[in-house]
């Protein structure tokens, strides 16, 4: 088993908790279930937000996912001048004895457009 770290984003609808609580369940169901791994599989979360979503904290939701004894850390993104709207971004620590080649990144929504050299 090695350290991996899984890169994903995701773009929500709205400023509200329910929409960042939707969007960060689903990316972070997306990345466990590419990678076959489970929350005891992940050593930490780290994730960042665009300045312009403050409606709630995307670690919140990620507790209610069974995350609640894995660290969790959130920051706001660089707010660079036309940079993509709604972002929520995270990086995941994991145990896992894939390469990094096998290892799958996963963006969604609108968020493809962030990386389309690695995006599913």
């Amino acid at each position: 088993m090695s350290i991996r770290a899984i890169r994903g984003a995701t773009q929500v609808s709205a400023n509200t908790p329910e929409a960042i609580a939707t969007g960060v369940k689903e990316l972070i169901q997306a990345i466990l279930d590419a990678n076959s791994l489970t929350p005891s599989d992940v050593v930490s979360v780290f994730f960042t937000s665009t300045p312009d979503l403050t409606a709630s904290f995307p670690a919140a939701a990620c507790r209610e996912i069974g995350f609640a004894s894995v660290p969790l850390i959130g920051s706001v993104e660089v707010d660079v001048p036309g940079a993509l709207a709604m972002v929520i971004r995270a990086m995941l620590h994991v145990e896992s004895s894939k390469s990094h080649e096998e290892i799958s990144h996963i963006y969604l929504h609108g968020a493809v457009a962030l990386r389309r050299d690695i995006a599913q």
